[in-house]
């Protein structure tokens, strides 16, 4: 199956997903409090249905534009914006006749499923897979930074271990790049000292200006050849797979990045290579390094089991219990809930850059991968389900967050907002959500052009 297809197939069944639960989220409570509800849709269907079916007093359907979903709820001033049957009096089945905690009920449940939806995910992914991750603590010789630049910016060099982003300890080294992300401060051993480095308000904003370089920090890897290409300068030079360099010009080394500085320093020119081949035997050779500094081999070929067979770092394996599993995906939910809190901060304050990061459409499908996973797609849905319910209490009118923001205003100060005010908060909302659209999904725009 095309790559292309099999992506926007799992964004479209994830969405699917989150959309229909989320309104179930209100759609439940509504009916519970005898609430009349009017509509039940996937997607919106403006001037008209892909499907549409009525079943009692509800119409069940598709719509033509995938920006989300709704249920029109009968005496409720919503993204429907038909208010002719507000002019009437209230009758006993509308939304507006109910009692303030039980609208409040009604208005909370479709983010209240959001988010118990992604923690039975997390909790069924323990509970299938495990957990399996590089432990940060246990890097022989620290991290490689393979951007000095960038490095230089938080005061990170290569053989620096990390020790704790914002004083909290770095569990697992996958993590370690969206922590820095969301840090502002980040402590490091170097030399057997311990340093505690600032953030840079604007590092977000670095990275988003150069997406080329945004992983610039890994494992320090040995230098083992994983192919030599056709066109290679050192196609006959007697190079094999899996070989590995040990010494340059005489000069022991163990880690790539110990190499690289020296190829730089030989441009154009040869040098001398003492391989160590698979088979635990030794070869000499002569190599030629390009105008760039490379020697024209893809480097790789090893495994995460195999690094940590060397003792570069140690990985570890958990499996869990069905009972085990809750705590830990809880415990998994909870962390995500964190960290998306996080980057929304960072968003929000105009200095950090963060808003150029902002992506539509085409950015939540690209979380997807090009081949079929489920461990993947259940791990990216349970996120989006966390993002959709954290952006769906923001108090902007037109989100359930505004309708909240009212509802709590009314049980505090014991006073109604009146429907043509809701009204105008609601057309204020909408704007303001298609304004984010727009931007979001032009931030993608303009990523693709700027890419080609």
């Amino acid at each position: 199956m095309d790559p292309i297809l099999i992506k926007t197939t799992q964004f479209f069944l994830s969405l699917s997903l989150l959309i229909v639960l989320h309104e179930l989220g209100h759609f439940i409570p509504a009916k519970l409090f005898k609430t009349r509800v009017e509509k039940f849709y996937l997607f919106f269907d403006i001037k008209f249905s892909l499907f549409k079916k009525k079943i009692g007093e509800t119409v069940y359907g598709i719509g033509w534009l995938p920006l989300g979903g709704y249920v029109k709820i009968a005496g409720m001033i919503d993204e429907s914006m038909d208010t002719d049957a507000m002019k009437s009096a209230p009758k006993e089945w509308e939304f507006r006749s109910k009692p303030t905690w039980q609208r409040l009920i009604i208005m909370i449940g479709g983010v209240s499923v959001n988010f118990i939806l992604a923690f039975i995910i997390y909790v069924g992914l323990a509970y299938a897979y495990g957990e399996q991750y590089i432990r940060a603590d246990s890097l022989k010789d620290g991290v490689a930074v393979t951007e000095k630049e960038l490095g230089d910016k938080i005061g990170i060099r290569t053989g620096d271990k990390i020790l704790a982003v914002d004083g909290n300890p770095v569990r697992e080294f996958g993590s370690i790049l969206m922590e820095i992300v969301n840090g502002n401060t980040i402590t490091i051993e170097r030399d057997g000292q311990t340093i505690e480095n600032q953030m840079p308000v604007d590092f977000i904003s670095t990275l988003i200006d150069d997406t080329d370089k945004i992983r610039f920090i890994s494992f320090r890897q040995p230098f083992v050849i994983a192919e030599v290409p056709e066109d290679s300068p050192n196609r006959d030079t007697g190079f094999e797979e899996l070989d590995e360099v040990v010494a340059v010009n005489g000069q022991k080394v163990e880690y790539r990045d110990q190499i690289m500085p020296i190829l730089e320093n030989n441009k154009g020119g040869t040098i001398d290579l003492t391989i160590k081949r698979a088979d635990g035997s030794s070869k000499e050779l002569e190599a030629k390094v390009d105008e760039d500094g490379m020697l024209g081999l893809a480097i790789g070929g090893l495994t995460l089991e195999d690094y940590a067979k060397r003792g570069l770092f140690k990985i570890e394996t958990k499996k869990y219990t069905f009972l085990e599993s809750i705590p830990a995906g809880v415990n998994k939910g909870v962390s995500t809930v964190s960290g998306y809190l996080k980057q929304l901060k960072k968003i929000f304050n105009p200095d950090t850059g963060a808003y150029k990061g902002v992506g539509g459409f085409a950015a939540i499908g690209g979380l997807f991968p090009d081949v079929w996973d489920w461990q993947v797609f259940w791990n990216t849905t349970a996120f989006l389900s966390i993002m959709l319910a954290v952006l769906n209490l923001l108090p902007i009118p037109a989100l359930d967050g505004g309708h909240v923001m009212f509802l709590l205003y009314e049980m505090v100060t014991g006073r109604t907002p009146s429907d043509k005010f809701l009204e105008y908060a609601q057309m204020i909302g909408f704007f303001l959500l298609l304004a984010l659209v727009l931007f979001a999904n032009g931030n993608d725009l303009y990523r693709w052009l700027t890419d080609k």
